[in-house]
Formats: C-alpha cells, structure tokens, sequence
C-alpha cells in the first residue's frame, strides 16, 4: 500500500458534505445516496466500496453532474472552496473535464468509434486548455508516451476498434490527465481487463500519482485491489457510508458487519477432480482456427492463428478452467469447440464427431451444448419478458409444448437458479447484474443440457454476487452431472470452480494439469507470470 497522503487542509481538493441523490421515477422517488460525506486531499487515493446499488458510481456522477435526466443532487460538492452542485453549465465545465475528471469502467463505451485517437486525445486539450489542433497533437503524442502506449506514434492515428482493452484504457487515461486535473475518478477501471493488464494499469495510475500529485477516488467492488492501493476506504451500503478508515485499520479490523462480509466475500473451495472412468463429453484434437486481417488498400491481408493446435479432453461432471490473457484465444477456443466458428482439425461431443456437421445436424445436439456469456444485460432481449426469454430455446427444441407446459418449465428453471417464478412477467433491466446472470443461467438450464460453456460469466459481478454464483454453478453440476468450460481472467474464481486448467497464450496452450498442481506449482514462465501478476503489489507511491 502507498504512504499514507498529506493532512493538512490546504492539501483538501474535493470535499463532499451531505449529498443527497434522487431519482424521480414511475413508482415515486427513489434516494440512491443519504447525506454522504468524503473528503480527498492532494496525492491521496481514496477506494470508494460497496455492492452494486449501493450509492458509489452515482454519488461520484453526482459529483461530476453527470446524473441522468431524472435524477438531482443536493448538498455540497466543493472543489477548492466551490460549490460544484450551483454552478451553471458553462462554470462546471471549466472544472469537469479539465480539473475533475473521470475513467469509466469500459473504455470503449467512451471512446467514439468514428473518430482517431489523436482526435479525441485533442479535443479536451482544444476545449479546456485553449491549445491549437496542432500543438494539440504534439500533446496528445505526449500523453501516450506518458501513459506507455506501444508505438505512440502509429497509435495516435488508430481507431479505437484497433487497440486492445489495456490500450484502449490507457487512452482513456491519457484523456483524463490531459489538462492537469487535480481529482481522477476512476469507476471500475481494471474489472474488464485480465489480471497483467490490470496489474500494468494499477501501476501505470500510481506511478502518474507520483509524478503529478493528482488525487484519486478509485471506485470498485474489488478489495484486493483496494488493499493494494488505497490510502482511505469508505464503505458504501443502500446509499449510505456505514464505514470509513484507513486501509491498514479496516482491514485489520472493520468495525461493521457489512464490512467484514465484503471482506471475507472471495470465492473459495476446492473441486475434486473427476475418475478417468467418467464418460468423455466433449474432445479435441489439433484444433486450430485462423482468421484473415486486411492490412489496407492493396495490401495483402495476414493471418491471425486464434487457436493454434489446440487438443483436449473434458470428462462428465468436470469443469475445465481456461484462462490467460485478452487476446489469448480462451474465446475462440470455446466457440470452436460449440461449432460457432469455421476451424480446422477435429472435435467430438458425447463420442460422434461434430467437425463437419451442417445446420440442421447440429439442431439436434445444439440443445446439449449451451453458452453463457460476460454480459447477461447485453445477451437477454430487452423487449422479452424474463419467461419468454428463459423458454426461447424450447420454441426450437420443443416446438410441440403448449404455452402452459413451457411456463411451467420456465417456472421450475427459474427456482433452480434461486428466483421467485414471479419474476417471470418483468423484464432485463428491473434487475441487478447478477440476477441478470441468473435469468441467463435458467435459459440455459431449461434446456437440460450436457455442456456448458461460461465465457467470463462473473467478471462484470461484485465479489458478494460472484461466491453466490459460483456456489450455483457448484449446486447445478452436482444435481445434473453437468459438465463445464470455464473461460476467465479471474484467478480466484477458477481456482474454487475448476478441477483441471489449460493456459493459453497466443492461441496455443502452454500448460494444462490439475487445478491445485498449476496453481502450486506452475511449470511455465507465463503461467507464472499471472500468477504473480494476480498477486503483484503496485509500484510504490
């Protein structure tokens, strides 16, 4: 953990005292956030925690003025003695964007796909700090360079499509410190990323700290990264803080229950391998899968090798764990294996090869392999009511069950992953994220299958919901004999699901073994370099 930062008052830079946060809707007023108070001083990072809904992102977009429509704030925001909550548009933004500002949990959400990075590096640069567009792009080649951008130059002239994740976060980094701002918040900025590009962002935010004195309000449900870097934490809970302290002290000993909760919320638990004896469901043998990039006009295009002669085995009731970095070909590997991408060499499910089978031979066992994905929000229809979606799949499957009998499949599914069947007639977004989850797991469980596929399903989830989730994904498999591949750059959470893990780099696996074994004693440099980029402290601040 960092020194702890200066005390003095003339060192405070952001004081919030009593802030409320409404929101007007249908069924009356809701309060997100009562009667808050924060402080931040020059050079200290301030970890700002709790479970989703509990008052964190929107207290700091209070802040900023970045509520929606239909919400409103009252208190006080004070920046250096201002008041940021009465201040009029043209006032605020000469605060926000150049004195305050804020990195979002996924860059490419913020960035806009139509402009270069040099375009939107320059912007802020013309608006707040009154630069030229050319001396702009000398500032923006600058900041890349500042932020350890690969090849700043060529970069400068990319879209954001063509930057990986950790690129793409640098850039929005870049953009935050453009004009010298004296607050950085930063919402979530590492939970999408895998464990070395979190680690070099971690370190990257700490080293700018030290160099530029800028204060940080870090925001995430992670307390590992906050007992890594956080001078000050404050718990959050139903919009209110129920605790504050110093890092060393609240982790030492946290006063309330919550706290101690969160803190004790890391997925554990250790899976048994399965006997050899058990039944291969799902097998491959040199699978590779390629893709061709054009490189421009008149340029031939190169190949990409996704997945690079890749075998494996995964046995009934086993859970494969995959993991690595973006960019690694975990992903790809998995949609090869459920025949949703072109690929060379062979697979095999429940013993008949699959390699070369059309459409409608795949209907027929299409319903055996199921996928879950990353982002329940962005894979369940918003105009679907939670029973049409959960009984999608039986429309095809099933086609002669009458509406009853399928809700009454859905009824069941839904029970199973712990909702209350009522829930059945609401849709996606009158739930939390990891409800969300659980509505996609029961659409997938409805269909009884034999294989599932988890592509990074508690990535986007606080550490609370994801030990609830793992605990589910533990119960389904022990009552259905199901068989899992789990695809994540969270270490914790495959070591209390998988009993067997293959490491992927670039494409190719790099080693593979027992859970416990790999995790003990990991045989390749790579390997053990996540691991010990799970476990990295940050450079010292």
């Amino acid at each position: 953990m960092k020194q702890a930062a200066m005390t003095a008052d003339d060192d405070l830079v952001l004081d919030i005292r009593g802030l409320d946060v409404t929101f007007s809707t249908n069924d009356g007023d809701v309060q997100a956030v009562r009667g808050i108070d924060l402080h931040v001083r020059k050079g200290e990072t301030v970890a700002v925690v709790g479970e989703s809904g509990s008052g964190k992102s929107q207290t700091m977009m209070a802040a900023m003025g970045l509520l929606a429509d239909n919400g409103r704030a009252t208190g006080e925001v004070l920046y250096r003695g201002r008041n940021l909550l009465t201040l009029r548009p043209k006032a605020l933004n000469a605060v926000r964007g150049a004195k305050i500002t804020m990195i979002f949990q996924e860059p490419m959400t913020s960035l806009d796909p139509l402009y270069t990075v040099e375009r939107q590096l320059s912007e802020p640069l013309v608006e707040h700090g009154g630069l030229s567009w050319k001396r702009a792009s000398r500032r923006a080649l600058e900041l890349l360079e500042l932020v350890r951008i690969p090849d700043p130059s060529d970069k400068l002239r990319a879209y954001p499509y063509e930057l990986s994740g950790g690129q793409r976060q640098r850039v929005m980094i870049a953009m935050a410190l453009a004009n010298d701002p004296d607050v950085l918040i930063a919402d979530e900025p590492t939970t999408a990323l895998d464990v070395t590009t979190q680690a070099q962002i971690l370190d990257l935010i700490a080293d700018l700290q030290e160099r530029t004195g800028v204060a940080v309000v870090f925001i995430t449900h992670d307390l590992g990264i906050v007992r890594r870097i956080a001078d000050r934490v404050v718990v959050m809970k139903d919009g209110e803080v129920v605790e504050t302290g110093s890092t060393d002290a609240l982790f030492a000993a946290p006063r309330q229950a919550y706290t101690r909760m969160l803190l004790d919320a890391e997925p554990s638990g250790h899976k048994e391998p399965v006997p050899e004896s058990r039944p291969i469901v799902v097998g491959a043998q040199k699978l590779g899968v390629a893709f061709r990039i054009q490189q421009g006009f008149l340029k031939p295009p190169t190949v990409l090798k996704a997945v690079d002669d890749v075998s494996l085995t995964v046995r009934e009731g086993q859970t494969l764990g995959i993991v690595g970095e973006s960019g690694s070909g975990k992903s790809t590997l998995g949609r090869a294996l459920l025949q949703l991408l072109p690929h060379s060499g062979r697979v095999q499910f429940e013993g008949r090869d699959i390699s070369n089978a059309d459409k409608a031979g795949m209907r027929a066992i299409r319903r055996q392999m199921q996928l879950v994905f990353q982002d329940p929000f962005g894979s369940l229809s918003p105009r679907m009511t939670v029973g049409q979606i959960v009984t999608e799949g039986l429309l095809v499957h099933e086609p002669s069950l009458s509406r009853r009998d399928r809700d009454l499949r859905a009824c069941a599914a839904l029970q199973e992953v712990s909702l209350d069947p009522s829930v059945r007639n609401r849709y996606p977004h009158e739930f939390s994220g990891g409800q969300r989850q659980r509505i996609a797991i029961a659409r997938t469980m409805v269909l009884k299958p034999r294989l599932v596929v988890l592509d990074e399903p508690t990535s986007a989830l606080d550490r609370t919901i994801q030990k609830q989730i793992v605990d589910l994904l533990r119960d389904l498999q022990r009552d259905h004999g199901l068989t899992y591949l789990f695809i994540s750059h969270d270490l914790a959470v495959v070591r209390a699901l998988a009993d067997t893990i293959i490491v992927m780099k670039s494409g190719r696996v790099v080693e593979a073994g027992p859970a416990e074994a790999v995790f003990s004693a990991p045989a390749d440099p790579y390997t053990r370099a996540l691991m010990a980029a799970a476990l990295a402290p940050v450079a010292a601040g």
